[in-house]
């Protein structure tokens, strides 16, 4: 017998733990302290943070959480509504489908947004103090940005082209609450002046606002998609609920199946076989 074989395994957590009689919670009873003393969004930032919030931390992050949590028939919702029409005996299924629909033009554009911002504040030599200078970090950012070819995240939306009205609300909570950071400062001047480099005027979206207020809580930055992802989930609930009580679901799928037309086949062989 060798000595790892006598030696006791422990798993730490500073999360949930049982015993026969209780149940401890970030090290809280959760039967006496938590249940009706703390709110489901504290809770959520609590368990990924194991501090606490402030109130006004609170408010900022279920202004983010609301934001994102429904915005209609989203391919999030459309995918959780049609997954439940073939599997009624799933919700769990019906929500993982919309959940994993949530990626670089829904939802994940909040990480996006929250990590390109970063990476530009910890490259910069010193934090902007004055407007002027946001913007001229902005454009260095975008100018940056489109010389690799790529997009800058969080601008542009396919339905609010004049301005996401969740973005001016988002900044007005976050200045309310002390917490409009450098994050949102940068996207804000971002937002002014990336029309004069890519020649567009795109909005600032919802979801990249979100990324920046976000990251400006310091949250994980790897975890800013979650977030969006645990917002969504209230809404694709909700999503189902009016699915029971008013289906759309079959008449999306009979609406695609029969108007479908039959082509002939179209291979594609690469230009490498041309």
């Amino acid at each position: 017998m060798t000595g790892t074989e006598n030696r006791t395994i422990e798993y730490e957590t500073a999360l949930g733990a049982s015993s026969r009689h209780a149940i401890t919670l970030l090290g809280k009873d959760l039967a006496a302290d938590v249940m009706g003393e703390v709110g489901f969004g504290e809770l959520a930032f609590w368990l990924v943070t194991q501090r606490r919030p402030e109130p006004d931390e609170v408010r900022v992050f279920e202004a983010v959480l609301a934001a994102l949590a429904d915005h209609g028939f989203t391919p999030t919702a459309i995918t959780t509504r049609l997954t439940y029409l073939s599997a009624p005996d799933s919700v769990q299924g019906a929500l993982a489908a919309g959940l994993l629909g949530g990626g670089s033009r829904f939802l994940g554009v909040t990480e996006d947004c929250g990590r390109f911002l970063h990476d530009v504040l910890v490259a910069a030599a010193a934090l902007p103090t004055t407007d002027e200078c946001w913007d001229e970090l902005a454009r260095e950012a975008v100018r940056t940005r489109q010389a690799a070819g790529r997009f800058v995240p969080g601008l542009g939306h396919h339905v609010h082209k004049d301005g996401d009205p969740r973005v001016p609300r988002l900044y007005e909570i976050a200045r309310e609450a002390g917490h409009c950071g450098p994050h949102l400062r940068l996207l804000e001047a971002i937002g002014r002046v990336h029309q004069e480099i890519v020649g567009q005027k795109l909005p600032i979206n919802g979801a990249g606002a979100c990324g920046a207020a976000l990251a400006d809580l310091r949250l994980p930055l790897e975890l800013l998609r979650g977030f969006a992802l645990l917002a969504r989930t209230a809404g694709l609930l909700g999503q189902l609920a009016e699915e029971l009580r008013n289906p759309v679901a079959n008449e999306v799928f009979l609406s695609v199946d029969q108007n479908s037309r039959p082509v002939p086949p179209q291979p594609d062989l690469g230009d490498d076989l041309q």
